[in-house]
């Protein structure tokens, strides 16, 4: 098969769908891999190491689009869309509930379109979204502790404080792979961190891995407005796979935080889980609403584009080794986990709930693998 790595064209979005070592195992399995020239530039992935690999550097982006399978990183950007073709494989993250003119998009151009974060493992995770949330956790705190500073419209409080003076107190909602990684993080510079989450569960297994160098809380209303109000950083680290972010704190709740505190939201590939989140870019990070800085990055993990590209190459290399060596009708039809990261195909959504977030009619993708052939 030939597959197609593009350059990424998202604000600052340096990362890059594959390493050269990724693109060395798949051509000797004797697949043809075409990458832009300067795909992996920024990052140390030179065309020259691409080459060595076994790749054709290609100049443009149409000559990488016109492969039957594209592998990027993040959803495809406007001036993408006219490239595509229908039955073209495109694997890479989407988040397209709350992104109604990509999903169109992706209908119209009949392509099948199957989503890293909602590709599941044979215990229900997400194997394809996991690197990217420990990256993007860990970057939450980074970014947090960054926009409290004076100088960024912070109220300059040090996230650990000093001896004599009190930490900073951070609230992280949600106890997933986000919220570990910003715990440890947090926890780790000395700061008062609570996480809040509504699985018992989730909260007794950080209970004991921290012990009392945090404090758990369970996820009600009245929980996360007391302890927003009385944070110097709020880290949203909700995820429901797939769906909306639901907003978790209000405009109202906001207004009543301290002047100068930060909120970084992670779940903005989602919609965000704050009411006052809307996306930004790494070369125009945050925004004040009612004296709160707000950091809403949409691609978070670009901001350690090489770290994240490594480990992105190696929780997806299965996934398309499946899909190049099989054929997407044999391996989604094998793999059930791949099969629920199919979210649009051939016109029609894959994904339940996308489908219902953006009210279009659902197919459900085990009709697909009941028929006899790829013709369905």
């Amino acid at each position: 098969m030939k597959i197609g790595i593009p350059r990424e064209i998202k604000n600052h979005e340096y990362r890059v769908g594959m390493t050269p070592s990724g693109v060395s195992m798949l051509v000797k399995s004797g697949h043809d891999l075409a990458v832009e020239s300067d795909a992996g530039a920024r990052i140390g992935f030179s065309d020259e190491m691409y080459e060595q690999a076994g790749a054709t550097i290609v100049g443009t982006p149409a000559d990488v689009y016109d492969c039957p399978m594209i592998v990027k990183v993040k959803e495809p950007q406007q001036s993408e869309f006219p490239l595509m073709h229908e039955g073209q494989v495109l694997f890479t993250y989407l988040h397209l509930a709350p992104d109604p003119v990509q999903t169109q998009s992706l209908v119209d151009k009949k392509v099948i379109a199957i989503a890293y974060e909602t590709v599941t493992d044979h215990a229900g995770r997400l194997p394809l979204l996991v690197p990217m949330s420990e990256v993007a956790g860990r970057i939450a705190i980074q970014a947090g502790a960054v926009s409290l500073q004076m100088a960024n419209g912070g109220n300059g409080t040090l996230l650990g404080g000093v001896p004599g003076v009190a930490p900073a107190k951070v609230l992280i909602i949600g106890g997933g792979v986000v919220g570990t990684q910003s715990a440890k993080m947090a926890v780790g510079l000395g700061a008062s961190v609570t996480v809040v989450d509504k699985s018992l569960e989730r909260l007794r297994y950080l209970d004991d891995i921290f012990g009392t160098s945090l404090q758990t809380r369970y996820a009600d209303t009245g929980s996360i407005n007391e302890l927003a109000v009385e944070s110097d950083l709020v880290i949203g680290a909700v995820l429901i796979p797939g769906k909306k972010a639901p907003h978790l704190i209000s405009h109202d709740i906001v207004r009543q935080m301290k002047n100068g505190s930060v909120v970084v939201d992670v779940a903005i590939d989602q919609g965000g889980c704050i009411e006052t989140s809307r996306p930004t870019t790494h070369s125009d990070p945050t925004y004040v609403v009612d004296g709160v800085v707000h950091y809403c990055v949409a691609n978070m993990p670009g901001a350690c584009a090489r770290t994240s590209t490594i480990a992105l190459t190696n929780a997806t290399m299965p996934y398309v080794e499946a899909l190049a060596n099989k054929g997407w009708y044999k391996a989604i039809k094998e793999d059930a986990g791949l099969r629920t990261g199919l979210n649009v195909f051939r016109g029609e959504i894959t994904n339940a709930s996308v489908a219902e977030d953006l009210g279009y009619q659902y197919l459900n993708p085990e009709k697909l693998v009941s028929v006899a052939n790829e013709a369905a």
